[in-house]
């Protein structure tokens, strides 16, 4: 390697392969000895990193079960012996240049192609833009650097599994590739062993069956091709109880027909110019099956009947460019690369607007791919999977709360493990998720809240008059069974305040709303208007801290629907004006709130996103209910049609209990107003909503339920459900629950709980309850007021 002079840049060239047993050797190709396991183990640890920083406590978990006393000397003394190996040139205090300590750790700092496994990605990716002669040579020498398995001898190490997985993944679509090569070139008859070897080796990769039926019928042996086509058959049906994927039943098809496409070795199976894999295909003729577009292996589309030809006119043209792109992408980014991982999320943000089976699907994918990241162990890689879905969100209740909880488990990870400094556009971007994805909850790391309203009455109640007041009818009512929590410490302190609002909201600032702040500062300061619109509806999710806050959500709404015109950001300037069609409904602004309704529905038309409609209609729903003094029918009328359009919208989180709720309140408003509507049958019997079966209430049962007591006339039960009840979440529809619960409050005569009502409602004094929602009202907030008030006003018993 030369000699060596102090503060002279050499550079430094090993060797190393992991494709088989790990081991390195220098410029000349001599063996460089790498002495134990637990050395190599080390070297192996630092390639899977890919020339980034492992921390020595990683090394340390990865190398043993049960760390030893000493386990970082340990650990420290086989990097020094590696160094020595593999510089040996290196004088003992000159710093070292190939394994090199940085920060808490070490990394390999190796030259791209100095490791198999990377110069065997890079001709494979390469391969597949090549002619197939050329990709030939390119895949038969690639496929010659393995070894044996790749990292062979950490075949149960757990840091190990995702790289040798994904290795292993890429080494088999080389030999799919380097068959269909040889097809291409006329050379089926040298494709024949080695596909025949694959596939008893392999035998659920449905296209290596498909490329050794094609080779065996292009050499003249079509009754072994049928049998190959048939044994696939019974192999995944027998085994795995599927039915082979459309590209296996339609070469059998085709192989019966003697088809004549069958026998055309297609020009270029590797690549296809700009016009396609069409374009140098005589008029009339099938493509080669070789060739045509296929999913990554493993991942056949459901069989749904005939292929859909594309028609003409600009639909058809759509269709063509999709499928021609997809192809591409299929060919030149093989099916284990980290790029798939990312370009999915990509796909999934935009199935996810789709709404219905799109949006559901795209949670249940997004999951799978965050999980796929971090098995990986890439944190950047991580970051950018997580933080690519970006999808707005304008209703504040979770559709998957375990789906979402473990969204923000894994940012928080990826957060902690991204080097530090740097990557702030990453950092903001993961935060901005915590924030969307901890909707009307609390992190798990935040201080608990108040478990019902029991123990938040009496810890922000003078304690006079805390009790209801008996009920000759029913008899006294029971002390409530849940003890006020202890003064001790600083959440104590915060729920024995006097100060309701700081009751409501103890300790810190909790961690959601915190990302969401840290998040749009980052966002600001970097100028991004993609990641400040994303941290924009991060603080939206967070801006319900206590009631009344509607002027404030109407301004991050403004923000949104002017970035995102300025900056052509479709999905945010829709959620900029749903935002603004709440906040100004709550402001019993509907002129304003119109407006921005049309805006909405003029986007959504344009831009084909139909999930829009569902809020578009709710909203002039509830306008008919506040502005309109319709009768009670046709209020009904209009809710239920609203409520239509959610079946199948995919999502859960809004539609579970939320027509029930709305009728509800439609009810109560009336009566409010002197026009009461009939009593349901479910209120003539003072049924429990949570046990009836013809109502779900869904997440809304604890504070409908009171009221359903006290309508049946049983106080005693009424009162005693309302102190159990839990404080409702910080969310759209938390002044429509705190209105239910002091009029529950003021039914049962606890002045406890109404006064605690009255402190959360102040501050939204001006608005109308639940209307911020977009969806229900129960009327002007100063009504329930005014309400609360005269019974406050009212002499207690004694």
């Amino acid at each position: 390697m030369g000699g060596w002079r102090y503060g002279e840049a050499v550079r430094v060239r090993a060797v190393f392969g992991v494709l088989g047993p790990v081991s390195a050797w220098d410029d000349a190709g001599e063996p460089i000895a790498l002495k134990g396991p637990r050395h190599r183990a080390v070297l192996a640890r630092l390639i899977v990193a890919r020339r980034r920083v492992v921390p020595v406590g990683h090394l340390v978990d990865d190398l043993w079960e049960e760390p030893p006393a000493g386990a970082v000397s340990a650990v420290r003394t086989f990097v020094a012996a590696l160094r020595r190996a593999l510089e040996p040139e290196r004088p003992p205090r000159a710093p070292a240049r190939l394994l090199v300590t940085e920060g808490p750790g070490y990394a390999l700092r190796a030259e791209p192609d100095a490791v198999d496994a990377w110069r065997f990605e890079r001709a494979v990716t390469v391969a597949a833009t090549l002619p197939p002669a050329d990709a030939l040579v390119r895949l038969d020498e690639a496929l010659g650097w393995w070894r044996g398995p790749g990292f062979a001898e950490f075949a149960e190490a757990p840091w190990a599994r995702a790289e040798r997985a994904r290795l292993a993944e890429l080494r088999l679509h080389a030999v799919e590739r380097r068959a269909g090569a040889r097809l291409a070139l006329g050379l089926a008859a040298e494709a024949v062993p080695d596909l025949d070897a694959h596939v008893t080796e392999h035998p659920w990769r449905e296209d290596a069956w498909r490329l050794l039926a094609l080779a065996l019928y292009r050499t003249g042996r079509q009754g072994d091709a049928l049998a190959v086509l048939r044994r696939a058959r019974a192999l995944l049906v027998e085994q795995l109880g599927v039915d082979p994927g459309p590209g296996l039943r339609r070469l059998e098809a085709d192989v019966l027909d003697q088809a004549a496409h069958l026998d055309a070795a297609h020009s270029d199976i590797a690549h296809s110019d700009a016009a396609g894999p069409d374009a140098q295909r005589p008029s009339g003729t099938a493509p080669d099956p070789a060739s045509e577009v296929r999913p990554a292996p493993g991942l056949d589309a459901p069989d749904l009947g005939p292929d859909p030809v594309p028609g003409p006119g600009p639909a058809g043209a759509a269709a063509r460019v999709w499928a021609r792109a997809a192809a591409d992408y299929d060919r030149a980014v093989y099916a284990g690369a980290r790029a798939r991982l990312e370009s999915t999320v990509g796909l999934l943000r935009s199935l996810a607007l789709t709404g219905g089976e799109g949006l559901e699907a795209a949670r249940a994918h997004r999951v799978a791919a965050v999980a796929a990241a971090e098995e990986l162990g890439d944190p950047e890689l991580t970051a950018r999977v997580i933080g690519a879905y970006d999808v707005p969100a304008i209703w504040t209740r979770a559709d998957d709360p375990e789906q979402a909880a473990r969204i923000v488990a894994a940012a928080e990870r990826t957060l902690a493990a991204l080097p530090a400094p740097g990557h702030a556009a990453a950092r903001a971007r993961l935060l901005a998720t915590i924030a969307l994805e901890t909707r009307g909850t609390r992190s798990p790391t935040d201080p608990p809240e108040a478990a019902d309203l029991a123990t938040l009455a009496a810890a922000t109640s003078p304690g006079i008059g805390s009790r209801p007041g008996p009920d000759p009818a029913s008899g006294p009512v029971p002390a409530s069974p849940v003890r006020a929590p202890a003064a001790a410490g600083p959440q104590g302190a915060a729920l024995q305040s006097a100060d309701p609002q700081a009751a409501a909201s103890p300790g810190p600032e909790p961690r959601a709303r915190r990302a969401a702040r840290e998040a749009e500062e980052i966002a600001r300061r970097l100028d991004d208007p993609a990641l400040l619109v994303f941290a924009l509806g991060g603080r939206f999710m967070q801006c319900f801290e206590r009631a009344g806050l509607a002027p404030d959500r109407d301004a991050i709404g403004a923000e949104l629907v002017a970035l995102s015109a300025r900056h052509g950001l479709v999905a945010y300037e829709v959620l900029g004006h749903l935002i603004r069609v709440q906040a100004r409904s709550a402001l019993a602004d509907f002129a304003t709130a119109d407006r921005h309704a049309a805006a909405v529905d003029d986007l959504a038309d344009r831009h084909e996103l139909p999930l829009v409609g569902v809020f578009t209609q709710w909203y002039r729903a509830l306008r008919l209910v506040a502005t309109g003094h319709p009768t009670g029918p046709e209020a009904e009328a209009a809710y239920r049609a609203a409520a239509a359009r959610l079946d199948g919208a995919g999502m859960p989180g809004l539609e579970r209990g939320l027509l029930p709720l709305a009728l509800l309140c439609l009810r109560l408003s009336h009566e409010d107003r002197g026009a009461g509507l009939p009593v349901t049958p479910t209120a003539e019997r003072g049924a429990d909503p949570g046990a009836d079966p013809d109502t779900d209430w869904g997440p809304y049962a604890p504070w409908v339920r009171p009221l359903f007591l006290l309508a049946g006339g049983r106080r005693a039960e009424a009162a005693t459900a309302l102190r159990a009840a839990p404080p409702p979440p910080r969310d759209l529809l938390y002044e429509a629950l705190w209105c239910l619960i002091g009029r529950a409050a003021v039914g049962v005569g606890d002045r406890a709980v109404i006064r605690l009502a009255r402190s959360q409602l102040l501050p939204a004094k001006a608005e109308l309850a639940g209307a911020g929602s977009g969806l229900l009202t129960l009327g002007p907030v100063a009504r329930h007021l005014a309400t609360l008030d005269a019974a406050l006003a009212e002499p207690t018993d004694s």
